[in-house]
């Protein structure tokens, strides 16, 4: 079955993965990017990058029945943060945390409009 278009969302989630793991390791292994970071939001992006990375890739790659809740949880996830990064910590959250969030989310919006319309092709089959 050709699934090129989870294949692609697969690497997209496989990129985005691995950036957060580099920018939340690299805060987390003590490199100050010069601004005020929320203790809590390098653990969040390494964590996820990591779950991204060695689940959430694999199973949208396979065209695992899971892929799709994952990676729709995975952007309610992010939503969430930015969300609360909006609201509780609006005077305090660097531009930059913001920027990361919002490439997140358009990256994963991307990958969701992939995997939809490679399950519609396959649904019409």
């Amino acid at each position: 079955m050709n699934t090129i278009l989870n294949k692609i969302a697969s690497i997209l989630a496989f990129v985005i993965g691995a950036m957060a793991i580099f920018a939340g390791g690299k805060v987390l292994l003590g490199d100050d990017p010069g601004y005020y970071v929320i203790n809590w939001l390098p653990v969040y992006n390494y964590t996820v990058g990591i779950l991204t990375v060695f689940v959430t890739a694999i199973l949208i790659w396979m065209n695992h029945r899971l892929a799709m809740p994952i990676a729709i949880g995975t952007f309610g996830v992010h939503a969430l943060v930015m969300l609360i990064l909006q609201t509780a910590y609006r005077d305090v959250v660097a531009i930059d945390s913001i920027v990361a969030m919002t490439l997140r989310l358009s990256v994963w919006a991307v990958v969701l409009g992939l995997m939809f319309l490679q399950s519609r092709k396959i649904s019409k089959r």
